[in-house]
């Protein structure tokens, strides 16, 4: 941890992340995929946490390779952070992702300060501990 978060710029026709455009703010880097199921586990408790804590970005990167099961996944469940699409994985293997879900906490300065391997429950009042002393 505290090593730099690699930089990505992606785009899938309808959304794009640019890491770098987020700098000076504390980011949660969300890996995940439509059929992953500790993803859907997870995913009332992280869009809890976007709506109470909107000072913390959410950018969400799914897998999927399904444009269609990922846009009808984003309607059906109300997703409602920022969220790209990027079936090659390329981002995914820049951060050597394990697992999906997997989120990794970039501070202000781009470092990655804290990763979580599965489904985490967000409403956890330790994790906003941990992001209000980056």
């Amino acid at each position: 941890m505290g090593k730099p978060a690699p930089d990505f710029n992606l785009s899938d026709g309808t959304s794009s992340i640019h890491l770098a455009d987020y700098r000076g703010k504390v980011v949660l880097l969300n890996f995940w995929a439509s059929w992953c199921a500790p993803c859907i586990v997870e995913l009332p408790s992280l869009q809890q946490f976007h709506r109470d804590h909107p000072e913390y970005p959410i950018l969400a990167v799914s897998i999927d390779e399904s444009e269609a099961a990922y846009k009808r996944f984003l309607v059906q469940r109300r997703v409602d952070f920022i969220t790209v699409r990027d079936p090659g994985k390329t981002a995914a293997e820049q951060y050597g992702t394990t697992g999906w879900p997997e989120t990794f906490i970039i501070d202000q300065q781009g470092r990655i300060r804290r990763r979580f391997i599965g489904a985490t429950d967000w409403s956890d009042p330790e994790i906003l501990r941990f992001l209000k002393t980056l």
